[in-house]
Parts: C-alpha cells; structure tokens; sequence
C-alpha cells in the first residue's frame, strides 16, 4: 500500500515538473524592399541597399539570447515572400541562407506569407500549455501604426502586409507575462503603436519616435533609433 502510494506521488510530482511554466523568446523579422522599386526614389528615402539588414538584427538578437542560456527556446518568425522576391531580383537563394541560419542556431524557424499567419505563429510560440514569451523582438519597417512585414516589395513605397495597431486583439496577451520584454526596431513605432500595445496586450513595448538605423548590426550591435526609445 505504501509501495503504491509512493509511486503516485512521485508520478504526480513528476506531472508537475513536466507542466512547469518555461520562457519561450520569439524573434520577428519583416522583408526587405525591392532595389528596383527603391532606386526610383530620392536618395534619403532608400531602404534596404543590404537584403540582410532585418535578418541580421535577428541573428545579433539571436546571439544576445543563446549567450545568455544556450538552451534557451527561441521562435523566429520570417515573412518568405519578401526574401523570395529581393532573392530572385539578386539571384540569391536568400530563403536557403535564412533555413541554414535558423539550423545553425538550433532555434524554431517560422516562415509566414501574410500577416495573418505571423499572428497566429506569434500566438502559438508558446509551446507548452503553460509556457509564456518572455521577450518580443520585431525587425522591420513600420509606421507610426503598423509593423509593415512587406514595404515596397510588391509596391513602391507601399505595404500590402501589415500588423495594425488595430490588429492586436488578435493577439493573445495570455502569452505574455507583465515582466515580458518587448521591443520594435521598426520606425516610429513608439509614437503610437507601444501605446495600443500596452493597451491591448497589457505589457510594454519599446519603440523609437523617429526612425531606426541598421548600420550596427554589421558590427553585431542591434539598430539605433534617431529619436527617444519610449514606451
């Protein structure tokens, strides 16, 4: 009898162990523009002159987390279709070198097609029923409204893909902890965007007031932002 009763305990004991809450980190990464479509326009409003500059704030990010834990679990979450076309216009297998990176890093690689679906990646990176997003890193454009996973891609100029601030309803904010760290290295995003993210989701979000540069992370630096970091 007490034989039995030792071994469910331990059984249940074990049971808990197995549900305990464990962080997950998810990286965010926008496509870049097209050389074609921005060679049309006046030089301070360029973009991407490098196909990799989100890509690699993701891996400087990537990097930052695993020296940290190793074991760490991290999701990063890719929209395919802008390095599908900025890889055919560069006769680059850009989406290969992404897939290699994601094996390199032994971490979860997300590919997405629209915004919908980087939702709902973003919603399921929990992996576990009890596990939460302890950090949020978004590299991309945006706005002062949206975090744009597609600018002028398919457009010049223009995003045919986009999280609205008006869209995070469609976030859970069960995924997230009150501590949970949340940053957008996107343009503008703390003039409006990190308000409607504290207001939906109930944690903060970091973003510039004015744009942000990406020439640091050549030098494994995450992007600077011209104006204030707020949140």
């Amino acid at each position: 009898m007490l034989r039995r009763l030792f071994l469910g305990l331990s059984f249940l004991t074990g049971c808990f162990f197995m549900q305990e809450a464990a962080a997950v980190h998810v990286v965010m990464c926008g496509g870049p523009a097209l050389k074609s479509w921005e060679g049309l326009r006046i030089q301070p409003d360029r973009h991407d002159n490098w196909w990799a500059n989100f890509v690699r704030g993701s891996t400087v990010r990537i990097g930052q987390i695993l020296a940290q834990d190793p074991n760490a679990k991290i999701t990063w979450i890719v929209y395919r279709p802008g390095y599908v076309m900025r890889g055919k216009e560069d006769q680059k297998p850009y989406v290969q070198w992404i897939s290699d990176l994601g094996k390199k890093y032994r971490i979860k690689l997300v590919w997405v097609n629209n915004a919908d679906e980087a939702i709902k990646a973003l919603n399921r990176s929990p992996r576990h029923q009890n596990d939460f997003v302890e950090t949020f890193y978004y590299f991309g454009h945006s706005n002062p409204n949206a975090l744009m996973l597609d600018y002028g891609s398919e457009i010049m100029a223009a995003s045919t893909q986009w999280i609205h601030e008006t869209d995070l309803n469609k976030i859970s904010p069960g995924i997230f902890r009150p501590q949970s760290d949340c940053w957008s290295f996107g343009c503008y995003t703390g003039l409006s965007m990190s308000y409607w993210w504290k207001k939906y989701l109930g944690v903060h979000l970091w973003g510039n007031t004015k744009s942000t540069h990406y020439a640091p992370v050549s030098n494994g630096q995450l992007p600077s932002g011209g104006g204030k970091w707020v949140r």
